[in-house]
Formats: structure tokens, sequence, C-alpha cells
């Protein structure tokens, strides 16, 4: 896991190590083990490493090899398959890297060589004989990619801060912004919170040409539907669900460092610390690490069943419970790792559990994201269940869906409703952005929104929308940032691309069934976990003590009100906020708009 940077200037200008070294030098946390650069007149690469795997220097970047030059951050879990195949086609390796496999499978199979790869990167690659630079994101962008570009100069990297280092933009996106307060949603596209500062997306390529000074992107994959799954049933399809995970766990135990799993007691990280263990304990004969973090509030602290499971499979856990001076302390550390406006205090609850990774001396950590949006594991999926069933199996599932869903049957019905009506869920977007300026209130965008409510009588639809657009975007976003600012790598099995086209294509009774969430997902926990995990019916989720740590007061309200951001965007000032994640949103927007020295200009 690394950190990359890059400059082109269209204008001809020379590069600089120094120009370099101020991108490289923001991502030190990204890359502490080593730093290279690569320079050729007009462009240069720049490289910050975190050492994963070979941990010699020989897998230094940038790494060259037939007249290409490779930056990469990411991982390459298949490496040593593809190595295998690339000997018997003549190929020989100076390393053991995923780095040199990575560079080699370009060599050899062409821009064709990332629907080979397994894994998540973001990677750019000089081609000299084509004078060309090949940039590559995995499939559902686990890693960053940034970039800008003008008419001198394009400038991109594993974070926005290294870009602002070059072109210190501080003008905010307003449509971005209007999207964050009204709809929840921020990445269904390529654009950020900064004006002109764009991402590349998950699944797609960016190719630039040095001749002619452009570029252009395009798609490379899609989630594939597997009809031949779908038709297997119940059991044919836990044993295929089992087979796929520990397959995706094996892989991601590729290390040559000290290696662990996040645990919070939940389904999806008690079952993935079950998994992990047997295959780490079979190879290693040592316990596997497990790291924690508890609430201080008793209502959302999953503490109690993350010390059963760890008891239950022997794992050495490390357990803490942040408090509200640990927070004061990280508020503003938090705000500037993430770059961008979140909507909760969640982050710094994972912000807490990286940062306790890294003291434990963990330097790769598996974590279960993914799995409720493959395995309709949120309670608003059972609004996709009823739009996709018939009145008596509607009727059935609601009378049950309190005892094994957590949620009461008006509840089910309510979520029914809103998330299956386009018409009441823009009535809920228009009213959380009632108070904004009428220009900005038109200018909202529901394209998404409809497409997303319309995918609910399609299952397969909706989770490839939340997968690509949705959700699954902004919580990578959220763990990258927090994960590299404590030099940690994580690695995701529930989204391994592979395992997420089997979850897509398996029976959807399978996967909320009976009234049970994740049915499928329980049913393979069965014997190896303890029923009072296995079988739990509250959903708690990465909550933070909100009111604990950050209990309401005059002083928030101040803050927002004090915000040019916030005075330009609403027609008047706020004189209360009673709605916490709003309020959470609005002084996150005026902490960042100091931090970053943001401003809207008309």
């Amino acid at each position: 896991m690394c950190g990359i940077a890059g400059i082109i200037y269209k204008n001809g200008t020379s590069v600089t190590k120094e120009i370099l070294s101020k991108m490289t030098n923001k991502m030190l946390h990204r890359g502490p083990d080593a730093e290279g650069f690569y320079i050729k007149k007009n462009f240069g690469f720049g490289h910050r490493r975190l050492a994963i795997i070979d941990l010699s220097n020989s897998a230094n970047q940038p790494f060259l090899l037939n007249n290409k030059v490779l930056i990469f951050n990411g991982a390459i879990y298949n490496y040593i398959e593809l190595r295998d195949e690339l000997e018997k086609e003549g190929y020989s390796f100076s390393s053991n890297s995923d780095t040199e496999v990575l560079i080699a499978s370009y060599d050899f199979w062409g821009e064709k060589c990332v629907e080979r790869f397994n894994g998540m990167w973001a990677f750019a690659i000089y081609d000299a004989e084509k004078n060309k630079i090949f940039c590559s994101r995995d499939r559902f962008g686990v890693k960053p990619f940034y970039y800008y570009t003008d008419e001198e100069k394009m400038i991109f990297a594993s974070e926005i801060k290294p870009i602002l280092e070059i072109e210190p933009i501080n003008e905010v996106n307003i449509q971005v912004m209007v999207q964050f307060i009204a709809v929840n949603l921020t990445e269904q596209t390529h654009e950020t919170f900064f004006k002109n500062i764009y991402k590349l997306q998950g699944s797609h390529n960016l190719i630039y040409c040095l001749d002619t000074n452009t570029f252009e992107i395009y798609r490379y994959y899609d989630i594939a539907f597997c009809k031949k799954i779908s038709e297997l049933n119940l059991d044919e399809s836990i044993k295929l669900f089992q087979q796929e995970l520990e397959r995706s766990v094996k892989l991601r135990l590729r290390s040559d460092v000290k290696i662990g799993t996040a645990l919070s007691g939940g389904l999806d990280s008690s079952y993935l610390a079950a998994v992990a263990s047997d295959i780490f304990s079979a190879n290693t004969g040592q316990k596997l690490n497990v790291i924690s973090v508890g609430s201080e509030n008793p209502g959302n602290d999953e503490s109690s069943y993350s010390k059963i499971v760890s008891n239950h499979l022997n794992l050495d856990q490390d357990l803490i419970y942040p408090d509200k001076k640990v927070f004061e302390e990280n508020m503003l550390k938090v705000i500037t790792t993430q770059e961008e406006p979140f909507q909760g205090l969640s982050i710094y609850m994972q912000h807490f559990l990286m940062n306790e990774t890294q003291k434990s001396g963990i330097k790769v950590l598996l974590d279960g994201q993914g799995a409720d949006e493959i395995l309709l594991g949120y309670s608003r999926y059972t609004a996709a269940y009823i739009r996709n069933h018939n009145l008596s199996k509607n009727i059935n599932f609601l009378l049950k869906v309190r005892s094994h869903y957590d949620i009461s049957m008006l509840k089910g019905i309510l979520s029914y409703l809103y998330f299956s009506v386009f018409f009441i869920r823009k009535l809920r977007i228009l009213f959380r952005g009632r108070n904004l300026k009428t220009k900005y209130r038109k200018g909202i965008d529901f394209t998404l929104m409809k497409d997303l409510t319309k995918s609910y009588s399609d299952i397969f639809k909706m989770q490839r929308i939340e997968l690509f657009w949705a959700q699954i975007p902004e919580l990578l976003r959220f763990e990258d940032k927090n994960s590299m600012a404590c030099s940690v790598e994580t690695r995701l099995p529930f989204l391994d691309y592979k395992f997420v086209e089997t979850c897509l294509s398996i029976n959807n009774h399978f996967k909320i069934h009976q009234g049970w969430s994740k049915y499928i997902l329980r049913r393979s926990m069965d014997r190896k976990l303890p029923d009072a995990i296995t079988w739990r019916k509250r959903k708690i989720g990465f909550e933070a003590p909100t009111d604990e740590w950050w209990p309401y007061s005059d002083k928030i309200l101040e803050k927002i009100n004090q915000s040019k951001i916030i005075k330009e965007l609403y027609s008047k000032k706020i004189k209360k906020l009673k709605n916490r994640e709003m309020q959470w949103k609005l002084y996150n927007i005026a902490i960042w708009e100091d931090v970053f020295n943001m401003k809207i200009t008309n």
C-alpha cells in the first residue's frame, strides 16, 4: 500500500524533484518505508511505499521494466498465480513482489491486464514505446485516484492534498455540496467537493497520450450475473458461498508483515474472523490478532459480542473504548485526513480502530466492508423484498420481521413506501434542503435517487447501483483515508469481485429468508460461532456515542452560522437545528471551510 503522485506539463516545462517532493511529502503516512521518483523532461512520477509484500529494496518504486515505468498503490492478491503464468511465457523476476508482476502483466497483456487482476489498485504506467501513460483504478474503487487538468498541466495523486500543493484550489463544487446536504449522496459522478478536482471512478482506465496531451477514460468492468448460480438450491448456495469466501480470505492473508482483522461483534466481522482464524492458524500455528472498538454508550456498544467471538475462537483481542477527550483531540485531524465532508461520527470510530491497529504493530487488517450491500443486510432492503413478492408472502414476512430484522411491521411498511416510491423520497430530499436558497434547491440532482428507487423492483440492479455509485464508494473513501493515515493496509474479502458476482447471482430468497436478514451468512456461521452471535436480531453498526462525545451546544450553532459557505447556500440564518445528522453535516462543512480555506465564487 502506497501513495502515488504524478505531474505532466503540457507546455513543455521541465518537472523537478522538488515539485514531486512537495506532493509526496503530503503522503508520508501512506508510505513511510521508502520514497522514489522518475522524471523525464516534462513529466514525472513520485512514490511513497508502505512495504507489505517483499520488504526488500528490490520492490521499491518507481519500478522499471522493458521501457515501462510503474507507480502503484494497492495489492494484487493473485500475483503468485499470475507470476507462474508469466514465467511460462518466458518472463523472469528479480523480486517476489506483486509490483513486478503488475508491470510484467501490462508488458505481456497490455491494457487488458487489469481484467486478470484480483485486488485493489490505483496505478500509472509510462509506456515509452507508445509514449502514453496508462492509469487504472480497481473494480470497486478501493484505492483512490484523484486528478486535475488545465491547459498547462495534468496532476494526479492518491489524495487531494498533494494536488493542492501544485494547484491551490479553494473553490467549492456547489453541486456536490448541495447533494451532500440534501440527498446524502456524493459519489454518483467523478466530481469532488473541490471544483475541478476529479476522481477516476472504479472499473475505469485513463489513457494519457503524451504526443497530443489528451486523455480518454473508459470502463473495463461490470458485474456479471450467473444464471447457473441463481438456480442452485439453498444447501448448494451455502456451500458455494463458503468456498468463495474462503478463497477470497486466503488470497488476502498473503503478507510479509503482521496481519489481523477488525472485529465488531456483528455478523460480518465475526464470520470473517472465524474463517480467517481457521486459515491463519492452519498456516502459521498462531492466534489471529483482532482489533475491536467499544462504545461509551451501552445502547450502541457491541464489545460484549466481540468478546464472545474472541473467546470462542481463541483470538488475541485488542479492545479499546475511546472517550470524549480522545474524540476532541482528534476532531480536526480526522476532518483534515478525510479531505471532504462526511455524514457522521462513525468515521471517528473507524479512525480509532485504525490508530489502535497501528499501535499494535499490525500493518494489514482484514475488514468486513461490503457484506451488507451484497447480502441485503440493511433494514431498508426489506422494501426490495416486499416489492419482489406477492401479498401472502409479504404478510408472512412482515409478521416475522420484528423478531428477525429488528424492525416493526409498521416500520417495514413505511420502509417499503419510502424506498419504493420516488415521489416520497423526493419530498424528503426537498424537506432536507428546504432552507437552501431557491437557486441551489432547484439544482438538486435526483437522477441517481430515481434510478435507485426504480431498481428496488430488480434486486440485482439495486445492488449494482449500491456497489458502484450509491453506498460503497463513500464507505471505501472513508476507509482508505482513515487506514492510510495510520499507515495500515485494509483488505476487504467481501468485495473480492468473484465473490461479489457469486453473491449477487445467488437466489435472493436465500439472502432474506423467513424474515431473517443475511440468512445465507447466518447458515454458514452456524456451528462455527455461538447462537448469540449467529442469530443476533439487532443490527448496531459502527455507531459513535454522539451525545456523549458531541453534546449539543450553542457553540455548534454559532460555528455553523459563521460559515461563509453556509451563509451563501442558505436563505436565512439557522436559529435552531434539532436533527443531529444535519447538525454534524453543517458543522463539518464549517470546519472544513477553515481547514482548506474554501469558498463559493459566484
